[in-house]
Formats: C-alpha cells, sequence, structure tokens
C-alpha cells in the first residue's frame, strides 16, 4: 500500500510535475487501496503458489517455467484488474479504459518484467520478491 502510493506521489511531481497544490490526492489513495486490498495480497499468494507449484529438476527450467506462467497468467489478469478498478473508483467506462490502454500496456511491460522476474525468482527469498516488484515498479 505504501510503495502504491509513494510511486504515485513521485509520479505526480517528479514526472509529471503537477505541483503539491495541484496534487491529485484520490488518484494516490486509489493506487494505496489498490496495492494494499489488491496488489499485495494476490502477488503474495501467486508467488507461493508458482513458488510451490512449478518446480523441475533443473532450476534453469523452474526459472523459465515461473517466469513464463507469471507473465501470461498474473501480469494479463493483473493489469486487467488494474484498470478495470482504477476506471471503476475514477467514475469511467472499464471497457473505454482497457480498450485504450490494455495492450500497450502489456506490452511495455513485457518489456521489463521477464527480466526482472527472472532475477527475482533466481536469486530472491519468496518472503522478499513483492517487495523487489514494489520497488521495481518505482522505478519504472
Amino acid at each position: 500500500m505504501v510503495l502504491f502510493a509513494t510511486g504515485d506521489i513521485a509520479a505526480q511531481q517528479a514526472v509529471e510535475k503537477v505541483g503539491i497544490d495541484k496534487h491529485n490526492l484520490a488518484r494516490t489513495g486509489r493506487m494505496a487501496l489498490y496495492g494494499g486490498a489488491v496488489f499485495g495480497p494476490a502477488a503474495t499468494t501467486w508467488f507461493k503458489f508458482l513458488q510451490n507449484k512449478i518446480n523441475f529438476q533443473n532450476k534453469n527450467l523452474t526459472i523459465a517455467a515461473r517466469v513464463l506462467t507469471d507473465q501470461t497468467v498474473f501480469a494479463s489478469t493483473n493489469l486487467f484488474c488494474f484498470l478495470s478498478s482504477m476506471a471503476i473508483m475514477e467514475g469511467t467506462s472499464p471497457k473505454e479504459k482497457l480498450d485504450s490502454a490494455y495492450w500497450t500496456a502489456l506490452q511495455k511491460n513485457w518489456m521489463l518484467w521477464p527480466a526482472v522476474q527472472a532475477v527475482n525468482f533466481k536469486m530472491v527469498p519468496l518472503e522478499h520478491r513483492v517487495l523487489v516488484v514494489n520497488v521495481v515498479s518505482l522505478e519504472s
């Protein structure tokens, strides 16, 4: 929750340069709510699932299978949930939001996250993987 809010504050202030007086607190609140109520619990459960269910004798095959599963199942589903829930909380059309942003966002996701997740699954203990994803999200 805190990292999602921090990321939005950084985006508004450092990237969009809206200034403190025009900071969109409702947007930051929506991001915090999504991060704390949806993404955090879902990602924690997902990473445990991958750790317990996708295992091969070859460690590199295990990492590749986890990344492939993560990027085809979780990334696409999470993006759908994120865009839809943001639209609902903004009072706009989820369909329009998905039509306008989903495919482009998913393609951009695939430019960064397979490499991040390969390192995450190979080197980071299970209990810290969600934190890694949140920290990388702050930078991207």
